[in-house]
């Protein structure tokens, strides 16, 4: 590990966040809806993280910055869709780092 790179170190996390917070979401079943992996409280606490984890991290993360934000955008954008009952703007997994998603 310490001839890793810490932005390295940092984008793997991220992904691994990302893989976790889609796996969670049911993205990756050919249906979300029904997906056994689904889990939203699970989710919530993935995306929050890799929100934290983004917002941080982001002076460090040149040019890995923009596609980390839009993947965490589009996990919290797909929480949004899928929850039953959407959390108000701003309260949405990880909004208290990145502000409110639309």
């Amino acid at each position: 590990m310490a001839d890793v790179p810490s932005v390295e170190v940092i984008s793997r996390a991220a992904v691994m966040l990302l893989s976790a917070g889609a796996e969670k979401l049911g993205l990756a079943a050919d249906d979300p809806d029904t997906a056994p992996e689904r889990d939203l409280d699970e989710a919530r606490r993935v995306i929050t993280a890799l929100a934290g984890l983004v917002t941080a991290s982001v002076e460090y993360l040149g040019p890995h910055a923009a596609p980390l934000r839009d993947g965490l955008q589009t996990l919290q954008r797909a929480f949004r869709e899928t929850s039953a009952v959407p959390d108000p703007p701003g309260q949405g997994p990880g909004e208290k780092y990145t502000g409110p998603v639309h």
